[in-house]
C-alpha cells in the first residue's frame, strides 16, 4: 500500500519534543450528548442538506463526498496519494467537496474530528486535514491526540482565530459528528475511506491507484 510521503515535514515537526497528555479514560463515553439532531451545533460550512459534511465550492458541478476518520490508516494512505489532485480540483472550483469526518475508531477520532470542524470555521479545514494525517500516530487512540497538542497543530497551519482553541476544548461540535454517523448509516458507508461521485459509489480499489481516481472523476465530468 502507498506510504505517506515526506512532504510535509514542517507540519509534523511542530508536535515533536512536545509531552503529549494522555488522553482522560472514559472520554469517548462521556463527549457524545443527548441533544437532538436538530439541535447540534454544526460548523459554519456544514450543511444539513450535505449530509451534514463540510462543502467547499457548493456551486460546483460535480460533487463528490470523502467519508474519513482521521486515525484511519488506509485514509492516511488514500491522502498520501490523492491529496495533491484533489487540493488542485478543489482550488480551482472544480468539484463541490463534501468531507465528512467519522468517528467510529474511538475517542482520538472524536477529537481530530470536532477540531477539524471548529478548523474549518477558522478558514483552514484543509490544512488541518492534511496536518491530522501528516501527524497521525501508529497506534489508534494512543494518546497522541488531545485538546492541547490539537490546538497546537490548528496553531500550526495558520489558524488565528482566538476561538478556536476554545472550539476544541470544549468539544463544541461532538453533536455534529453524532449527525454525521447517522447519515452515514442512511447512506450505507460503513467503512473508511469512502467516496461518492455524484451519489456513485467509487471502486474502493481505485483509492490508491491515482490514475484509476482521475479516470473516475473524469468520467463524472471533471476535466
Amino acid at each position: 500500500m502507498a506510504q505517506q510521503k515526506g512532504g510535509d515535514k514542517t507540519t509534523r515537526n511542530i508536535v515533536i519534543g512536545m509531552v503529549f497528555l494522555v488522553v482522560l479514560a472514559g472520554i469517548g463515553a462521556s463527549l457524545f450528548s443527548s441533544h437532538s439532531v436538530n439541535s447540534a451545533a454544526k460548523p459554519i460550512a456544514a450543511s444539513k442538506a450535505d449530509g451534514y459534511g463540510i462543502v467547499i465550492n457548493p456551486t460546483a458541478k460535480v460533487r463528490v463526498d470523502f467519508w474519513e476518520d482521521f486515525q484511519c490508516p488506509n485514509c492516511r494512505n488514500f491522502e498520501a496519494v490523492n491529496n495533491s489532485y484533489i487540493n488542485s480540483l478543489i482550488t480551482a472550483g472544480k468539484i463541490k467537496a463534501v468531507f465528512h469526518p467519522m468517528s467510529f475508531i474511538g475517542p482520538e477520532s472524536i477529537l481530530a474530528a470536532n477540531a477539524a470542524g471548529c478548523a474549518s470555521d477558522a478558514g483552514k479545514f484543509l490544512e488541518f486535514h492534511r496536518a491530522l494525517y501528516a501527524n497521525q500516530a501508529k497506534t489508534e487512540n494512543s494518546g497522541l491526540w488531545n485538546a492541547q497538542v490539537l490546538t497546537v497543530l490548528g496553531i500550526g497551519t495558520g489558524i488565528k482565530d482566538k476561538n478556536f482553541a476554545s472550539c476544541v476544548k470544549d468539544n463544541k461540535y461532538v453533536n455534529w459528528l453524532t449527525n454525521i454517523e447517522t447519515n452515514a448509516t442512511k447512506v450505507g458507508v460503513n467503512s473508511t475511506p469512502t467516496v461518492f461521485v455524484d451519489g456513485a459509489l467509487m471502486p474502493s480499489e481505485d483509492y490508491l491507484d491515482l490514475a484509476k481516481f482521475t479516470a473516475f472523476l473524469q468520467k463524472a465530468g471533471v476535466n
